[in-house]
């Protein structure tokens, strides 16, 4: 019951947290000065340098660029938020406005029917009047399977949507409800006490057996019929009642109180680019609002079915709370899956996103539209360029040639929109609205996207807020990857989106400062748009300048004696402690740090390295942009694995040899690092090398089982061992080539004498310091030209490098004097 004297949400701001994360920015920061002044100090100390001068300034640009990113996250902290709403205190059913629900799926094969059609299902049940209910589906494969899954769905959905209003069902897909001990069965959902319900669900349940059977063959059939197409027409179909023999009086009855149900697949041909699922949700924008044209849009991944059946009413308490829903454009609620193991080696739930980062940017003005469980106001996405008396030729330049879907866009500025009721007839510029060509011309081709990153930072740049609301129960619950190679797939394709917006006009140090709500939030759309460069570019560096220095007996950091020794291990245990932290705080566990450490590193330097190359490469106009699904069929032995916390390796030779490389490479040197602090007494000057190596080493041990340990399936092949050995020997050598040698000043003051190791006739050999090698030790070879050691005026002729401690050894043998 709506009751104006009380708000319809409360948000709570997180003081003690805040408090945490502003000090820890402050003390990492004057750390992070002082390093950065160390590393400046060298080149001034010396500037004669040149053997040490490129490592040390790739290692400097690579602590530049992480501080810089590290700067850009810390904006995600700066003001966390969490919210609570009251649906019991919306209004009655007559007054609440209607919804579009967009869902899109593209390939049967990749996408099992039956997994789509539940999660059809579970958004027609949800807890919402029915009459202002709508869910349209985009078939980008235009598969017959997918069609008569839609049609089978609508006849089991007239038993199934009664008996979750019935029973108050809270998970409304049947596969998870029906499953026994799955995630769907976590809750107590429904009156299971008495034995009607018992009996009806058991009636239910054959029904669905039924329904699974009829789609399964359908799609065996389609199988054989290579359903498949990417050159066809466009098809769209408002699935209607279609009465058989089983179907009794009730059962039609309730037929008249079902949702809409619209099949959509776009008009597709090989000469016009499609735009994948941004385009799919364009169409389905278009012929949504000239058949039901709703106020708001819920969008939804053919994955994730509804675990609560009242996540649309939830998010009404914002849409409709007249504090924030002039300015709200969307609510986002967070991704959650149901066949995460404890473990989650490949950190599938994306943990630190929606448990943490999400909750700050809520408090900046709201997070991005993260592809799946937001509702979107509709006039925010294409609304603020119509006006009552706005030019017809101009609309038609901006939204297209249809006069239904311009006139539909007028009637969603008027006020009574919301109590606009449906169209249920087909509408005759529907097959226009789906094809090919529509957006080709028009500003809505240039500018219009309904998906991710981009749409909701170019509705903050409008000024439109959003709110991210994360409730104890999921509302959504999706299918995570399981297995490397979809997980680096996926990751590669996210991160070339997210570096197209970065190098594009609309990159957000650029667009975005003066036009978001706030210029933090303007930061949160920078590290998520530049993240995948800054880690690509840093990762590689820390995992190869060290180490090939490290082999070659060139020190990058300070020794364990000097102070900034200190500065230098306070910002590596700062900043791995408050993730730590971070991880603990939000219920994980240290084991669950190590992961996400892990999962870190794998993708810097695989998926956000072709990301990144994906991304510039079609910016230089040398390839198409591309799209695969990811895959949501399980594979039995992949999820065994998985399930039971062991990596499966079974990925492309191009994901995985980088990653063997890398850690062969810091084997290497971390055994020729012991060596030299053992052997030659360099431990002190070399420490901080050793221990990046092993640190790289003891996070990537699952890397090292595979290669070496383990036997099975999921194993790394010996030829990729072997390959990435060989790649691990070129990088080194392209890093110091045999030829080469070092070049050592000739200034007698770059050097500090030790003691005297022999001497010759007018010559003398000594040990000591060359200060602009990073205080490496050496032996020096001069000439005493007044031939008295006491005045000591020498002219320096040679410097040796002390690979080995030679004065154990005759002198003669190793130098000649």
């Amino acid at each position: 019951m709506e009751n104006p004297k009380f708000p319809l949400h409360l948000c709570h701001v997180h003081k003690l947290s805040n408090f945490i994360n502003r000090t820890h920015i402050l003390v990492h920061s004057v750390a992070l000065a002082f390093l950065f002044y160390y590393r400046a100090s060298f080149f001034f100390q010396h500037p004669n340098t040149k053997a040490t001068t490129l490592p040390w300034l790739l290692v400097f640009a690579s602590e530049i660029l992480l501080a810089f990113e590290w700067l850009l996250s810390q904006s995600f902290r700066w003001r966390t938020v969490s919210r609570t709403v009251f649906p019991e205190r919306l209004p009655e059913n007559d007054k609440l406005p209607a919804i579009d629900v967009l869902i899109c799926t593209a390939d049967p094969e990749k996408e099992p029917t039956v997994m789509v059609m539940n999660t059809v299902l579970s958004a027609m049940a949800m807890d919402y009047p029915p009459e202002k209910l709508h869910v349209y589906l985009s078939d980008d494969g235009c598969a017959a399977v997918t069609l008569n899954g839609m049609r089978e769905a609508w006849r089991f959905a007239k038993w199934w949507l009664p008996f979750c209003r019935r029973y108050g069902i809270k998970c409304t897909a049947p596969e998870a409800y029906f499953s026994a001990g799955g995630e769907g069965d976590g809750y107590e959902d429904g009156d299971s006490g008495g034995s009607e319900f018992v009996q009806e669900k058991e009636h239910i349940k054959n029904a669905y057996e039924v329904f699974k059977k009829r789609v399964t063959e359908n799609a065996r059939i389609e199988d054989a019929r290579s359903n498949m197409r990417r050159d066809h027409s466009a098809v769209i179909e408002v699935i209607q009642e279609t009465s058989s023999e089983g179907d009794d009086a009730i059962q039609r009855n309730e037929a008249k109180n079902m949702p809409l149900l619209v099949y959509v697949s776009r008009e597709k041909r090989p000469s016009h680019p499609h735009h994948f699922k941004a385009g799919a949700l364009n169409v389905l924008l278009r012929v949504s609002g000239v058949i039901s044209n709703s106020p708001y849009v819920f969008g939804l991944d053919c994955d994730m079915y509804c675990n609560d059946a009242s996540s649309a009413r939830q998010a009404m308490c914002f849409h409709l709370d007249p504090k924030i829903s002039p300015s709200l454009a969307f609510v986002q609620f967070p991704h959650k899956f149901h066949n995460i193991s404890t473990n989650d080696i490949y950190d599938s739930q994306l943990r630190s996103i929606f448990m943490l980062l999400w909750q700050g940017y809520d408090g900046l003005g709201g997070p991005c539209v993260c592809g799946t469980g937001y509702y979107i106001k509709r006039v925010s996405l294409c609304g603020s360029s119509i006006s009552e008396d706005g030019d017809a030729m101009k609309l038609r330049q901006y939204f297209g040639p249809s006069n239904q879907f311009i006139k539909s866009l007028r009637q969603i500025k008027k006020p009574d929109h919301m109590f606009i009721q449906r169209n249920n007839a087909h509408p005759n510029e529907s097959p226009l609205l789906a094809s090919c060509a529509y957006e080709d011309g028009t500003k809505w081709g240039e500018e219009a996207m309904v998906e991710d990153y981009f749409t909701g930072f170019h509705l903050h740049c409008k000024g439109w807020i959003s709110v991210f609301f994360d409730p104890k129960r999921p509302q959504f619950l999706g299918n995570g990857t399981t297995n490397l190679d979809e997980f680096l797939v996926q990751g590669t394709r996210w991160s070339s989106g997210l570096v197209d917006v970065a190098i594009s006009k609309f990159s957000p140090l650029i667009y975005g400062p003066f036009k978001t709500h706030t210029f933090l939030q303007s930061m949160c759309y920078a590290e998520i748009a530049l993240f995948p460069i800054f880690y690509f570019l840093t990762l590689w560096c820390f995992a190869i300048i060290p180490q090939v220095c490290l082999l070659n007996g060139i020190p990058l950091y300070p020794e364990v004696s000097n102070t900034y020794f200190i500065v230098f291990s306070f910002v590596f245990l700062s900043s791995l402690s408050k993730h730590l932290y971070e991880v603990l705080a939000t219920g994980s566990t240290f084991q669950h740090w190590v992961n996400e450490q892990r999962i870190w590193m794998m993708k810097s330097v695989t998926s956000h390295l072709y990301g990144s190359v994906d991304a510039f490469m079609k910016k230089l106009g040398m390839r198409e942009a591309s799209f695969l699904p990811t895959n949501k069929v399980d594979d039995v032995e992949q999820l065994k694995l998985y399930n039971m916390g062991v990596f499966d390796f079974q990925t492309s030779l191009q994901f995985l040899a980088p990653m063997v490389a890398l850690v062969i490479l810091n084997m290497a040197s971390f055994a020729v690092g012991i060596a030299r602090g053992i052997f030659v007494g360099e431990l002190d000057k070399m420490f901080i090398q050793i221990f990046i190596a092993f640190y790289v080493i003891v996070i990537n041990y699952p890397i090292i089982e595979g290669m070496l340990i383990r036997k099975d399936k999921g194993s790394i092949p010996l030829s990729v061992t072997l390959i990435s050995a060989l790649f691990s020997l070129i990088v080194y050598f392209v890093e110091n080539p045999l030829p080469k040698k070092v070049q050592f000043p000739l200034d007698p003051a770059s050097y500090q004498i030790l003691d005297e190791v022999g001497s010759g006739v007018s010559v003398v050999v000594s040990k000591a310091i060359c200060f602009p090698m990073n205080s490496a030790i050496v032996a020096i070879k001069f000439i005493d030209r007044d031939q008295s050691r006491a005045t000591f005026d020498f002219k320096l002729i040679q410097v040796f490098e002390l690979h080995v401690n030679i004065y154990t050894s005759p002198l003669r043998k190793e130098i000649s004097i």
